[in-house]
């Protein structure tokens, strides 16, 4: 996956956790966390890990969630991961 791609499966990862939220997720700042721009607490934040590694088979360790926090991180820390999907 390139790191596009990483963002709009992201993307639509939060999209099925604010469910009827009208929010315009493409608008997300990469460099701020996606917690503070949505407004989203640590258990939603733990659904998107989750969610992760039920659609692409990733664990990621605790230590490294906050490498994920924002969009950004989350693209550096998961194109090399997912390079061949």
């Amino acid at each position: 996956m390139t790191g596009e791609q990483i963002r709009e499966a992201m993307i639509d990862i939060i999209q099925g956790l604010l469910e009827d939220d009208d929010t315009n997720l493409f608008r997300l700042q990469d460099d701020v966390s996606i917690c503070d721009q949505l407004d989203l607490d640590s258990m939603d934040f733990l659904h998107i890990i989750l969610e992760l590694r039920k659609r692409h088979g990733i664990t990621v360790p605790e230590e490294d969630f906050m490498k994920l926090s924002r969009m950004k991180g989350c693209i550096k820390y998961l194109v090399p991961l997912l390079k061949d999907k």
